[in-house]
């Protein structure tokens, strides 16, 4: 599943060649993702410019004059920059055409994204409201994470996991940022100091920004065929590495399953 670092890259990817392109078609070609697409993108989005081009947790928000056109990529969706004239393939359910040629095409093999669309402010939409806060931003920081776990009985990775907490922190980048920090994944939110809450929010964000920038630097074009980051092939100190030994210690790597997901941890690291 596309996680936030993938979800960004998409949008720095596609933003130079659609930002400011006037729209002159919208193409439905299967409306039956998690939610039907609305069929009244066909009147509402022709004349419209992409006024700017945003991200709010994993989902991409497409400005226009008149609203704005969320998208979410679900389990296997990627979006690509084509000529308009590109026949399409068996999973390009949904497609916006812009004057100057391209078009924004929406590849989905599972059909599990979305595409959507409001007139008010995007961030007061249902799917995006109650969203905690942006992992990069000021407002998730170290008082914020500790004050919010206080009383808190869940798991520490399941604590960080939850978007209503803050977004983006997807199963891998939890798993690293927990090795970063030295917390044992198990190890109970509420009851985690200050101090350690402090370099767990600074793990968070250091390795969402290396996620980041490596999707920035091996994207320079977002039109080739493929058009879709993938996962980035960062440097991984725990995650997928069961058995084999720490990079920092050498003990093996321990793997387990919380919340129906695998976790990775060194039980001399991390504590």
């Amino acid at each position: 599943m596309p996680e936030l670092p993938e979800v960004e890259t998409s949008r720095r990817g596609i933003e130079p060649h659609i930002l400011s392109q006037t729209i002159t078609d919208a193409i439905i070609r299967q409306k039956k993702l998690r939610w039907p697409i609305p069929l009244s993108l066909k009147n509402n989005l022709p004349g419209n410019q992409i006024t700017s081009v945003a991200r709010r947790g994993k989902y991409l928000l497409l400005n226009t004059n008149t609203g704005t056109v969320i998208i979410h990529l679900g389990m296997s969706g990627s979006l690509h920059i084509i000529n308009n004239q590109t026949p399409a393939e068996k999973h390009d359910h949904f497609e916006i055409i812009f004057a100057n040629g391209k078009s924004l095409r929406l590849r989905d093999p599972r059909r599990f994204g979305a595409v959507l669309w409001t007139r008010k402010n995007p961030l007061t939409h249902k799917l995006i409201e109650k969203l905690g806060p942006e992992p990069l931003d000021t407002q998730f920081n170290t008082d914020y994470l500790y004050q919010s776990s206080r009383n808190k009985k869940t798991s520490i990775k399941t604590f960080i996991m939850n978007s209503h907490i803050v977004v983006g922190v997807g199963n891998i980048y939890a798993n690293e940022a927990l090795f970063l920090a030295g917390i044992h994944p198990k190890r109970l939110a509420g009851r985690i100091s200050q101090a350690r809450y402090e370099l767990l929010v600074n793990a968070i964000k250091s390795v969402l920004t290396s996620a980041i920038q490596q999707g920035g630097t091996s994207l320079r074009d977002f039109t080739n065929q493929d058009g879709k980051p993938g996962y980035f092939k960062q440097h991984l100190n725990v995650y997928g590495k069961a058995d084999l030994p720490c990079s920092h210690c050498g003990q093996k790597i321990k793997q387990i399953r919380q919340q129906q997901r695998s976790t990775y941890y060194c039980s001399h690291c991390q504590s």
